[in-house]
């Protein structure tokens, strides 16, 4: 009966991961219209532009745009491998084959002794309440990568290291999945695929221009950071929203004074990372997992930016966690799953209301940030509690004999 159990397909799962997913890809293909502003554009504009640069031999140094790692040009270049198609087609449709990927690795993993199918829900009910973003951004390739690391990452330390740092040079934010690795062997591994990887892009002109083209940024409106000027807006701040740095920013007084303060909330939120570590003492299969979801957290919240794909990574990462069965995580994933649905009312269906800071989009804006400020905060407790061992209680203290204590019987 267990290995019927254990062999059984999830009809259920299937059916519900299709539907949705066929309305995604109704949206993308714009067979049916989402509203708001069209999110597909960067596919077909963008990338498109990126595709025939970096077929050339070099990366797009002239496009502000282009702020990624090197091996950033290999989602941009995979519509190649489906040449029957119009570059955009191609792109949507891998971006789909991708998100089966991510499916058919929670299912599998799901199945195992001692796991849960909590994880593939959460990867698909939750990946469709970004609406057609998901599929016009390579986050979720991304996304992909850092999910087969992570379900490696307890009986294959090795193949860890090597996919978070393939992961790291697609977008930076796996390289965060090695937070909770205990031993050397992913780290070892994780140098030497990232050594190799740079070795190969290194003769292309601009393969490290990443490390400093965001130095200039402002604040993104839909950041944690943003609040302040959307609210200031209504006070007589002279500021103004701008298209910079291929986001829609806030630029102006004060904006760099905010921005630092973002800055300096990811070192402290880091600083609290390496505590963290160096304190945690009870390590269990689903630690790695919550950690990795944890340090994303941190690193999204007090970001400048808040882009809605970014929520791709935390929804990969949150299934991750709750394939195991004794993972902390369920309620930051639930806040999560509901900052999701308020991403996709904040953009693209309601994004007007945002850059005008509005009562309707400050008001998404402070419910959205404010889950994920509420998930973080709960999620980092939890680790930190499962984690690092309390302190022992302090030895009472040597009490003094009393008079009638110190008189020996005759």
């Amino acid at each position: 009966m267990a290995g019927a159990r254990a062999t059984r397909v999830p009809y259920g799962l299937l059916a519900v991961w299709c539907l949705t997913r066929i309305v995604l890809l109704l949206f993308v293909f714009k067979v049916v219209v989402f509203p708001g502003p069209d999110v597909t554009s960067d596919v077909s504009g963008i990338y498109q532009g990126w595709y025939h640069t970096l077929r050339d031999g070099t990366f797009p140094l002239s496009d502000v745009a282009w702020q990624y790692p090197p091996a950033a040009a290999l989602p941009i270049l995979s519509p190649a491998l489906l040449p029957f198609l119009d570059y955009a087609s191609a792109f949507f449709v891998l971006a789909c084959l991708a998100d089966l990927c991510v499916l058919a690795l929670l299912g599998y993993a799901g199945r195992r002794p001692g796991r849960s199918p909590r994880g593939a829900w959460v990867w698909t009910v939750g990946v469709p309440l970004l609406g057609p973003t998901v599929y016009a951004r390579y986050d979720v390739m991304v996304t992909a990568v850092a999910v087969a690391a992570l379900l490696a990452g307890v009986g294959r330390p090795r193949l860890l290291g090597a996919l978070a740092a393939f992961g790291a040079l697609l977008k930076v934010w796996p390289a965060l999945l090695l937070v909770g690795a205990t031993k050397r062997r992913p780290w070892d591994a994780a140098a030497v695929t990232a050594t190799s990887l740079l070795l190969l892009f290194v003769a292309m002109p601009g393969a490290f221009a990443f490390l400093t083209s965001q130095r200039d940024r402002g604040t993104e409106v839909e950041s944690v950071g943003s609040l302040v000027f959307h609210v200031a807006r209504h006070y007589g701040w002279e500021g103004e929203v701008k298209l910079n740095y291929g986001s829609v920013e806030f630029v102006g007084p004060y904006v760099g004074v905010v921005s630092t303060a973002a800055l300096m909330l990811t070192v402290l939120a880091f600083g609290w990372l390496l505590l963290w570590r160096l304190r945690a003492r009870r390590f269990a299969p689903h630690t790695l997992a919550d950690a990795a979801f944890v340090a994303v957290l941190l690193f999204t919240v007090t970001s400048r930016v808040i882009s809605p794909q970014y929520l791709v990574w935390l929804i990969g990462l949150a299934a991750v966690c709750l394939v195991f069965r004794d993972s902390r995580m369920p309620l930051p994933t639930v806040l999560l799953l509901a900052a999701a649905f308020l991403t996709v009312l904040e953009f693209p269906l309601w994004f007007g209301h945002v850059v005008a800071s509005d009562a309707l989009g400050i008001t998404l804006l402070f419910a959205r940030n404010g889950l994920l400020v509420a998930a973080t905060v709960i999620a980092a407790l939890r680790l930190w509690r499962d984690t690092v061992p309390s302190a022992p209680p302090a030895p009472e203290p040597a009490r003094a004999p009393r008079t009638e204590e110190l008189i020996q019987p005759s």
